[in-house]
């Protein structure tokens, strides 16, 4: 037996997935209503969250952020089966999933954090990716049920908090990409290019497949033989802005790039490669 907290789209498709999968499971969502739709597909909902973890060997929950998961956990802990496990796919703060699971385990259950980079239909399906790590003997008992619930489970070692921090890292960049985006839309729009001649742009040259030799560039340390002079690069930036401010178009994204290089420039850097921005000191 499976308990599910959370039936919004995520937790809803995950449901669906385990049903499909021969799975019995009891739902709980705070807007009953959401819940009770999943009888359809063979669910059981319950408006008492105690009540509907009642006899779960695995509790899974798909919440909003810390406060909604402890706050769901600790009105379920009632019906807690003895030794529960409780599978935990929200995605939170890296000291709320080291402190659950402490807590949870000195009151005789397993906590497991296990967030995703999966959308709805990717959990309908199954698809996408899972993060786990801390206590490994719990992991490995757990792989084949999580397993079957998306396309790869990825492991991060022994560290409690660990997939929470590069859920959080990677969930920085999707924001932080989408933010490039919406100026690029609008920089295009300014000059004139249709949204059907950016999207040929991008399906002929495709920027993202250099991320990893990016990444590793900017993690390498050496600056040096620049394939593009940060000089350059900010000159280009400089003419965005002219270009944007000229249209009358406001862009969010690249004005904090610009500072970023005018930093670097100022520290005597700007004959070196423009990855050189990304550097931690």
């Amino acid at each position: 037996m499976k308990a599910f907290l959370g039936t919004g789209l995520l937790g809803a498709g995950f449901t669906r997935a385990m049903i499909s999968k021969g799975e019995q499971v009891q739902v709980w969502n705070r807007t009953f209503s959401k819940a009770k739709e999943l009888e359809q597909n063979g669910a059981k909902a319950f408006e008492n969250i105690a009540e509907a973890v009642k006899n779960a060997e695995v509790i899974h929950l798909a919440l909003k952020d810390d406060a909604t998961v402890d706050e769901a956990l600790a009105k379920a802990e009632a019906g807690l089966k003895p030794g529960a496990i409780i599978a935990d796919h929200t995605t939170t703060s890296v000291e709320g999933a080291k402190k659950r699971t402490g807590e949870w385990k000195s009151k005789g259950f397993l906590y497991q954090h296990a967030p995703v980079f999966m959308g709805p239909q990717n959990a309908l399906e199954s698809t996408g990716y899972m993060l786990v790590s801390g206590d490994q003997n719990l992991i490995r008992k757990l792989e084949p049920q999580l397993s079957a619930l998306t396309g790869k489970l990825i492991n991060f070692g022994e560290e409690a908090g660990k997939a929470a921090a590069i859920k959080l890292t990677g969930n920085l960049f999707l924001v932080a990409f989408n933010g490039a985006i919406a100026d690029t839309l609008a920089f295009s729009q300014a000059l004139g290019i249709s949204s059907n001649e950016l999207s040929g742009l991008f399906s002929e040259w495709n920027p993202g497949n250099s991320l990893p030799s990016r990444l590793k560039r900017m993690t390498g340390n050496d600056f040096s033989n620049p394939s593009w002079r940060l000089e350059m690069a900010r000159k280009d930036t400089g003419l965005f802005l002219s270009e944007a401010e000229r249209k009358g178009k406001s862009l969010h994204v690249i004005p904090a790039v610009a500072a970023l290089m005018d930093e670097w420039i100022n520290k005597g850097h700007g004959k070196e490669d423009w990855t050189i921005i990304g550097k931690v000191e």
